[in-house]
């Protein structure tokens, strides 16, 4: 049976890219360390950010200026700071500092690149997880796709950068000068994807 013109249904992601996907959601261990590594990067920057600031008021002014956590205007300032950091990496690369280290990306729902509007709207619907003692992030335990309240709200997953991890036990295996078996390039990719394509493809 063949659908009608104009009542198509929605379209869902191809099956290869389902069963690629499969298996490389990142967990939970991944995504709080890059979430921890990326908040002491933000953290670092936006005090010397302040430290700069002090510095320079006193040089100009001989004034010295005090800092105060408690201080409304730091905590939006801060507020901005983070934003910021984490819309515009999301938004450029699909990943930060903290993700590009343990090797994690930012991608849409369908494994393709998220767009600057999804990161946008993650970076916004970020702090909704962590209402309710972080129940927001019950679903990267127990979810099958790993995404958490932000996640479902942006229409993002995260997962694993394999290239990223392979090159990194490539490096750190101690069997082989080549660090065991070398990861497909992008034209066995493709050819593994028109091979499924036909083979799901009615006859």
């Amino acid at each position: 049976m063949t659908a009608r013109v104009g009542h198509a249904p929605p379209a869902a992601p191809p099956a290869v890219v389902r069963e690629q996907l499969r298996g490389k959601y990142a967990g939970f261990a991944s995504r709080f360390t890059a979430f921890a590594v990326d908040v002491l990067i933000s953290l670092s920057v936006f005090m010397l950010a302040l430290a700069a600031i002090s510095f320079a008021a006193r040089v100009l002014t001989g004034k010295d200026i005090s800092w105060h956590n408690g201080d409304i205007w730091v905590v939006i300032a801060y507020a901005v700071w983070a934003f910021i950091y984490f819309a515009y990496s999301w938004a450029a690369s699909g990943t930060t500092a903290g993700m590009a280290l343990v090797g994690v990306r930012v991608v849409r729902d369908d494994g393709t690149d998220a767009s600057a509007c999804q990161a946008v709207v993650r970076t916004l619907a970020l702090p909704l997880s962590f209402l309710f003692l972080g129940l927001g992030f019950v679903g990267i335990l127990l979810g099958d796709r790993r995404r958490a309240l932000h996640d479902v709200i942006a229409g993002t997953a995260v997962i694993y950068s394999w290239h990223t991890r392979v090159a990194q036990l490539r490096f750190l295996s101690p069997d082989s000068p080549a660090g065991g078996p070398r990861e497909p390039d992008d034209a066995t990719v493709r050819a593994a994807r028109t091979r499924a394509a036909r083979t799901v493809r009615p006859g």
